[in-house]
């Protein structure tokens, strides 16, 4: 569904995005993270046909992004973190007005296709109502209900939560998680949370560069085990780092004569663990613990974004 290639942008001599290639496959739920400045909103841009790349090339379903621009814009629908709405109007007025903008072909459908996205996300109870005195979380709904009026196969949702309360955040996720269902979906957000309950693989861009691209399922798969004994730090850090199935030794601290590991692992945890006990006996380090532990998306997003010297999670 899409296919990045190189893409580039600079503003006035400082590179926004660098050289980023990525392709999303029709059916998936990405979540686009990174942090403040990394280029997220850029790249969303360049993909909605908002403003043109400085090099390289995107394609949404096959179709080049600036040479077949018009093409691209209705294959997507866009929710951007600002979810410009035109607060006078009324809602089902307004999603209309929308649907004709949007080239729906007749009045007949773009009455059923306002019908069907007012069903779907929710807003029967207040489709009569000006949407500019409509709660926040109703107003991302109508944002929402407007990137599907004109059924597109890709939804790119820039921020679709932010400023609600924790109530409205649970329904606008539902929502996604329901429309994930029957389209391909790019969630950019900061709430890691809703990456790990919405989406089914993470791409991570810092710095302008993709960073960390993996099915979430992998990511989850990848543990940690915590090694405390009685060594000092740098003979710990040593020890374990070339064992079967630790792909990083994430974190080491202590005195000069006992000491704490983390390393990251990836596999069989039990194997890990024999090991990591076997090579202490071989080599005389007494252990005081030794235990297994999950990494969260919250700290392989620190980690990966604090460029941290370890191994990576691929």
């Amino acid at each position: 569904m899409i296919r990045v290639r190189d893409l580039t942008k600079r503003f006035a001599g400082v590179t926004a995005i660098d050289r980023l290639t990525f392709e999303v496959g029709a059916g998936e739920i990405v979540g686009f993270l990174g942090p403040n400045g990394a280029g997220k909103s850029t790249t969303l841009r360049i993909l909605t046909g908002f403003i043109p790349a400085t090099e390289g090339s995107a394609e949404i379903g096959g179709k080049d992004v600036v040479r077949q621009s018009r093409d691209v814009r209705r294959l997507i629908g866009y929710l951007p973190e600002s979810n410009p709405l035109y607060g006078e109007m009324r809602v089902e007025e307004y999603l209309l007005f929308r649907a004709a903008l949007k080239r729906v072909a007749t009045r007949a459908r773009r009455r059923a296709r306002v019908a069907e996205v007012v069903e779907r996300c929710g807003l029967g109870d207040v489709r009569t109502r000006i949407v500019g005195q409509l709660s926040k979380g109703y107003r991302q709904r109508v944002g929402i209900a407007d990137a599907l009026v004109h059924d597109p196969p890709l939804l790119v949702l820039d921020e679709p939560t932010v400023g609600l309360d924790p109530r409205q955040i649970r329904e606008v996720r539902d929502l996604i998680r329901s429309l994930g269902e029957s389209h391909t979906i790019l969630l950019s957000t900061h709430i890691l949370p809703e990456v790990d309950m919405i989406c089914s693989r993470v791409l991570l861009i810092d710095r302008g560069r993709i960073a960390l691209d993996e099915p979430l399922a992998r990511l989850r798969a990848v543990d940690r085990v915590v090694v405390e004994l009685l060594a000092p730090p740098d003979t710990a850090r040593a020890a374990f780092a070339d064992l079967p199935g630790v792909i990083g030794v994430v974190g080491t601290n202590g005195t000069g004569v006992s000491s704490t590991v983390t390393l990251s692992i990836s596999g069989n945890a039990e194997a890990v663990l024999d090991a990591v006990y076997r090579r202490a006996t071989e080599r005389g380090l007494p252990l005081r613990e030794l235990r297994r532990e999950k990494q969260s998306l919250e700290e392989i997003f620190v980690r990966v974004t604090t460029h941290e010297t370890a191994r990576g999670v691929s």
